[in-house]
């Protein structure tokens, strides 16, 4: 019988117990943590893929037309979007503000302050598991350590129990536990060290593509375009010679 999975006595142990005793109640701590990670994960990446603003292609299309004439027209499309899905996307509802208030020639600091609430809070969802993740990052080579100093506790405890005289089997015992919480410490926290900096490059981007949408609609000129507009029309002729001709005719008719 394998002696990984069997106790002292012969008996058969499962894989978690087994790690319980080779690693002592630090590995509970460990395990907890590493759970714990686990459910922010999947909770970043679920969240991240249901409700993470998306620049897709029906709004980079609308965007285009935005720069090459600003209209409702745009701000409609906008409005006609269908699906659960793409309505969840905040950076729709960010650019349909954008346009509304550009288009009513209202801007200033309310509106940029109104537009980095939304972008703000469209990104709030990510920052509590970022924040868990990175936390656990941090902790676990600290649970190691402290598993490694209490391992080597039991061993020199077991050795001065035996006034000196204590045999190899007698301190394997503490070394085997320090050794398996630093091990177990280490496992826990590269893997999640590397998802935070993942997901805090991820969020970054995120960052960057919402300003540079939101710049681009609110930087868009709507005065300038009007002018030019009304400047390439022709002025349509008035016919004044007509009325003066009639006005001289009738003065010889009577003279």
């Amino acid at each position: 019988m394998n002696p990984l999975t069997t106790d002292f006595s012969g008996a058969a142990i499962n894989p978690l117990q087994q790690l319980t005793e080779m690693g002592g109640p630090v590995m509970w701590v460990l395990l907890g943590l590493a759970v714990l990670g686990l459910v922010a994960f999947f909770y970043l990446v679920i969240t991240g893929a249901l409700f993470a603003p998306r620049l897709t292609s029906r709004l980079r299309k609308t965007l285009n037309q935005w720069q090459q004439q600003p209209s409702q027209h745009c701000v409609e499309s906008l409005n006609d979007v269908s699906g659960w899905l793409a309505r969840c996307n905040p950076l729709l509802q960010m650019i349909r503000v954008a346009m509304t208030t550009k288009l009513e020639c209202r801007g200033g600091t309310d509106v940029r302050e109104e537009l980095a609430r939304q972008s703000q809070h469209a990104l709030q969802p990510f920052e509590a598991p970022l924040k868990v993740i990175e936390v656990i990052a941090a902790l676990a080579p600290l649970l190691g350590l402290l598993g490694t100093v209490m391992g080597m506790m039991s061993a020199f405890s077991a050795m001065s129990v035996a006034e000196g005289q204590a045999n190899a089997s007698q301190l394997s015992g503490g070394i085997y536990e320090a050794l398996t919480t630093t091990a177990a410490g280490l496992v826990v926290a590269i893997p999640f060290a590397a998802i935070a900096a993942w997901a805090e490059f991820r969020l970054r981007q995120l960052n960057l593509m919402i300003n540079d949408t939101l710049v681009r609609v609110i930087t868009t000129p709507i005065e300038v375009r009007e002018t030019r507009a009304r400047s390439t029309e022709k002025p349509t002729p008035t016919v004044t010679a007509e009325p003066r001709a009639t006005q001289r005719d009738a003065a010889y008719a009577t003279g």
